[in-house]
């Protein structure tokens, strides 16, 4: 026993983790309530000792890599153990005292696991343990050992899970075998204390039939099974300890606690980050690289009205870091005063970039990213109880995502409101309804902050009024811009201080041979050899078949050096576009790709302009034939931008457009300066200068120019959502917007008030609106009220112009809707708005209807469509007979998307109807968006709840278009068909095996896959996760809470008692 106390007093190293108490591990499975009060008291008297020292003990610093921490490095051997030796001596006391095996077993347990929970200074050897145990057991029964020794306090965090399963193994006496799946060296050891538990009755009954041998046989193995568990462990990772993960959540919540503190107070000690924790710095260095913000940022960020939450409206060059300061104030509300935010962005595709950049931070920030763009999106949102929400919108889906807030009183959770390219609220039926949006924010909501920015404002005094802002602007950009103009072959520097506004630069002395100066007569050629391939060069056309002939022809006319130019990845590149094309690569983009040229417009599918930015962007393609779409869409910037001619189509350029296209000019960080290179004729010389050296252009209200979509849309939502029922408080309204400041320069004939009084009682006579039947119209106090039409059209966003249309169509669908195939359901959800677009190939209309099944026919029968009408179009005969021109142009859009989804394949599709790839799928993009809104429009009129479940099927197959198998994988933001099916055929099936991925593993695994995409996919799938995984939590915490207006419930308690009652029921 010497030998044995030796071994006790061998020092352990201490606090190597941070683990809760190995009391609550090891505990007997008894209740409290049941147990002899002398014993209870010691039990609490030894947890109070563990508290203690678990509050004063000084931590370590966090480790890096705590999972590869040396878990033995104290231990000298596993059979000289200490920890054995006292495992060896209870087995030994065991076989000695039979008459108390039972009691010796659980609670020579329990002691055993309460002397590593004890931390004493002093430690007791072990004879004077042994002698405290015999005189314990003479007393009273159980052996115990003195608690003292630091044993267990010491043991790898992984050796608590060998204290679980002894602890389930106590509570197990029935004999039931240990669970499945614990593990081998777990389930062994479960299964060994689970075979002495249950002997042990045995021994009480036939004390005098077992032999000292067979009880040694019997028991000697749980040495071997602690080695064996000990061994396992060590070489297993144990995140769920990690105790340099649990000190990082620490730090992090203490920061945003301080970070909130101050921000709240009027303290100018801005904390770590600008009030943000200190993570957050860290975050943007390691994820984006920026580890210090421009002077103008900081300024900005540290503005009066900044500080005091005021209205902010800022305006900056492209690629001046707006983006950056709007980011940081959206943090600051999330994190620091646990708001929700909502960013309206113009594009869906930068919508799905800006979650693709975020969602990183939202993982490890601990709040949400939600996409609301095309069909996705919930209304209202998911109510959350303690994370937050960044809503990232389109400008139609923001709106959309505002009315459900309020309508259901939540816009007060709404903290901030981010407004990019502000400037679109003076652009047709999109700034109308960005305008409604900001509109009833200011009017709902006086705690909502509105922040807008743009990079090409002009009449921002009127915007101040409207949206009661703070206006700071700068003129600087991180790399230098040079415009200039190319008239024949001089190139002249534009220069505001001239007296023509330009300066002669220098002449091209590129060497033309008589063909190329045939080919090329703008000296693109030349133009673009002196930037690539070294750097990179934009080229703007005005047309998407301009774009197209220009690539062709820079490519004949380079040199064959080009091809050598990283011509493996230029390969890859071809290679991947054939897999997501199912095999097929457009012609031409396999003929430009090997000279590191493409064209880019919105004639390519979403998947091929993906794989083209990337490849741009990484430096393969160093030049992109593109039109003026590209400027206002995803970032990327070019170190020579050439516009081909002044004209977007066939109108004369803006200065607006003028300035977002040059702006792509000069990479930050990359490029000492940008050029700006703009090609024009003569004629149009003065139109040019006139235009460069002009002010930009002003935005003005759409709001009533835009009738069905603005005014009367306006109304109606306004009534629907009992903003303002009353004309009086309607006129008000209309006085506090955009429109209504502007309206001494927009109205000429009809005052405001004549106006508003029109469009209700244009909306009163469609039958969206009812009056009061005893007011007169032109009253103040005159109140409307809501239809059902009405509240289907408001509810379901469906422009007033179609909303009779839709109807009608969905009222004679009814009387014989066509469920054998999903044309009659197609048909009803084609968008409208896209009909007067297209005009049918008759040729191809005539093939495709005689190929119709006979269900197929009926459906056209049902519309009024025949065969015979169809081939007298094609065949160019003469036609009497009278037929809707939109209903036949409606049903060859329907064939489209029919065949779309029966085939899956935009590139067969799109060889069967002659039509662009990338005209289809923005055609199935907008169906998908339309039959989510027709959906909604269903669910409010109960004689249409026959389509609700059919659309909701619908909805889904329009908004994926692939096989069912690569639809959870679509839903993670970023990835398309494309790359769905490579994560899918590479064994990554479901949002799960994407959360959990190793990025290095991706890059390696799936082709064209950069590192930055890699991570960004894994941040989208774990943020979609835990959405899914917060929602049905928080869903099953509301269905257990006591409701707060049950009968007999009353006082300041309930609330209380209604939370500890969902508490229990959930554990």
């Amino acid at each position: 026993m010497e030998d044995s106390g030796s071994r006790i007093r061998r020092r352990v190293s201490v606090r190597k983790r941070n683990r809760r108490s190995l009391e609550s591990l090891c505990a007997a499975s008894t209740p409290a309530e049941l147990q002899p009060a002398e014993h209870r008291a010691d039990l609490e008297d030894e947890a109070a000792v563990g508290s203690r020292r678990r509050k004063t003990g000084s931590p370590e610093p966090a480790q890096e890599n705590d999972s590869e921490v040396d878990m033995f490095s104290d231990y000298d051997s596993f059979t000289e153990n200490s920890f054995l030796a006292q495992v060896d001596d209870l087995e030994q006391k065991c076989m000695q005292l039979p008459e108390h095996s039972k009691q010796v077993t659980d609670f020579a347990t329990k002691d055993l696991c309460s002397e590593g929970i004890e931390n004493k200074p002093s430690a007791t050897t072990a004879s004077e343990s042994n002698e405290h145990g015999h005189s314990q057991s003479d007393a009273d029964g159980p052996v115990g050992l003195e608690p003292g020794n630091d044993l267990l306090f010491d043991v790898p965090s992984s050796q608590i899970l060998y204290f679980e399963s002894m602890q389930n193994s106590s509570n197990d006496l029935g004999g039931q075998p240990a669970k499945e799946g614990v593990g081998n060296s777990r389930r062994s050891l479960n299964e060994g204390l689970a075979c002495s538990h249950i002997e042990q009755p045995q021994q009480n009954k036939e004390v005098s039939k077992v032999s000292a041998s067979s009880e040694t046989s019997r028991r000697k193995s749980i040495k071997d099974h602690l080695k064996n568990a000990m061994t396992g462990n060590a070489k297993a990772q144990t995140p769920v300890f990690s105790r340099s993960k649990q000190l990082k959540e620490t730090l992090l919540c203490e920061e945003i606690s301080v970070a909130k503190e101050a921000i709240e107070s009027s303290s100018d000690d801005l904390g770590p980050f600008y009030s943000l924790p200190s993570k957050v710095r860290d975050l943007y260095a390691q994820l984006k690289g920026i580890k210090k913000l421009y002077d103008w940022q900081h300024t900005c960020l540290t503005l009066s009205s900044v500080q005091k939450r005021k209205n902010l409206i800022y305006s900056l060059p492209t690629s001046g870091g707006k983006t950056l300061v709007a980011e940081i104030l959206m943090l600051q509300e999330l994190l620091c005063r646990q708001k929700d935010v909502l960013l309206i962005l113009p594009y869906v595709a930068i919508v799905q970039e800006k979650i693709s950049s975020l969602s990183s931070f939202g993982v490890e920030l601990g709040f949400f990213v939600e996409e609301y763009a095309g069909s996705k999106g919930r209304f209202p949102p998911t109510k959350r109880r303690e994370k937050k929400s960044l809503y990232i919108a389109t400008i139609e889906k923001g709106h959309s995502l505002v009315n459900s807030l309020i309508e259901t009183g939540r816009i007060s959770t709404l903290g901030l409101v981010v407004v990019d390219e502000l400037h679109m609220i003076g652009e047709g039926s999109r700034g109308a309804i960005l305008e409604m949006t900001l509109a009833k924010v200011l009017y709902t909501s006086k705690t909502t902050q509105i922040i807008g920015m743009s990079a090409t404002l002009n009449n921002v005094d009127d915007l101040q009024e409207f949206l009661k802002a703070e206006y700071y602007t700068s003129q600087f950009r991180p790399v230098e811009l040079k415009e200039y103009l190319k008239v024949n072959d001089t190139l002249y520097e534009v220069d505001s201080r001239a007296a023509n506004g330009m300066t002669f630069s220098r002449l091209l002395t590129y060497k033309y041979s008589d063909a190329l100066k045939k080919m090329d007569p703008d000296h693109l050629v030349a133009l673009v050899t002196e930037v690539i391939p070294d750097y990179s060069c934009l080229v703007f056309c005005p047309s998407k078949k301009n774009c197209e002939n220009v690539a062709e022809m820079l490519c004949k006319f380079l040199s064959k050096e080009y091809l050598n130019h990283r011509e493996k990845e230029k390969s890859e590149v071809i290679k991947h576009l054939r897999n997501i094309g199912s095999g097929k690569v457009c012609p031409i983009l396999k003929r430009t790709i090997p000279f590191g040229i493409a064209y880019h417009h919105s004639g390519l599918t979403t998947d091929e302009r993906k794989l083209l930015e990337e490849a741009y962007s990484t430096g393969v393609l160093c030049l992109f034939t593109c039109t003026s779409t590209l400027a206002a869409g995803v970032n990327l910037p070019a170190r020579r931008v050439i516009l081909r001619a002044p004209y977007v189509a066939k109108k004369f350029l803006k200065r607006n457009q003028y300035k977002q296209m040059v702006g792509r000019a000069g990479r930050a960080g990359i490029d000492t300066a940008g050029e700006s290179i703009l090609l024009l004729q003569e004629k149009d010389k003065q139109q040019v200068l006139d235009l460069i050296n002009g002010p930009l252009e002003n935005c003005y209200s759409h709001l009533v120019e835009e009738f069905t979509k603005g005014i009367q849309s306006l109304f109606l939502s306004l009534i629907g959502l009992k903003i303002a029922t009353s004309l009086g408080d309607i006129y008000e309204f209309m006085n506090g917007t955009f429109f209504g400041v502007q309206q001494k320069i927009l109205l000429k004939e009809k005052s405001l008030w004549e106006l508003t009084v029109d469009a209700l009682r244009h909306l009163t006579e469609k039958g969206l609106l009812q009056k009061d039947s005893h007011s007169n119209p032109e009253e103040l106090r005159c109140h409307f009220h809501i239809t059902k039409l009405g509240q289907a059209s408001f509810k379901g966003a469906i422009d007033l112009a179609y909303c009779d249309t839709l109807y009608r169509d969905l009222k004679k669908g009814l009387e014989g809707l066509v469920l054998e195939s999903l044309l009659h359901l197609v048909y009803l959800t084609t968008p409208y708005d896209l009909v007067a677009q297209s005009e049918p190939e008759w040729m191809v209309y005539f093939r495709q209807f005689s190929q119709l099944s006979p269900a197929e026919q009926n459906v056209a029968a049902l519309l009024g469509v025949s065969e015979s009408f169809i081939g007298k179009k094609a065949s160019g005969q003469a036609i009497r007979k009278k037929v809707d021109k939109n209903i036949v142009n409606r049903l060859y859009l329907s064939f489209v998307l029919y065949s779309l989804l029966k085939e899956t394949s935009v590139w067969s599709v799109s060889e069967k109807f002659n039509m662009p790839r990338g005209h289809i799928q923005n055609l199935l993009t907008g169906a998908a968006s339309f039959s989510s809104c027709v959906l909604h429009f269903c669910e409010e009129l109960e004689e249409f709840w026959v389509y609700r479940a059919l659309l909701v099927e619908l909805t889904k197959k329009l908004t994926y278009c692939v096989k069912a198998e690569l639809i959870p994988l679509m839903e993670v933001t970023g990835v398309l068909e494309g790359r769905a099916k490579q994560l899918y055929n590479a064994g990554y099936k479901s949002v799960m095996h994407l959360a959990n991925a190793n990025p290095e593993v991706l890059v390696r695994t799936i082709d064209h896959l950069s590192r930055r995409q890699a991570k960004q996919i894994v941040s989208s799938a774990k943020m979609l996760l835990h959405e899914k995984a917060e929602a049905l939590q928080e869903e099953a915490e509301e269905l257990l809470r006591l409701p707060p207006d049950l009968p007999g419930l009353r006082g300041p308690s309930t609330e209380k008692a209604a939370s500890q009652a969902g508490d229990a029921a959930l554990h």
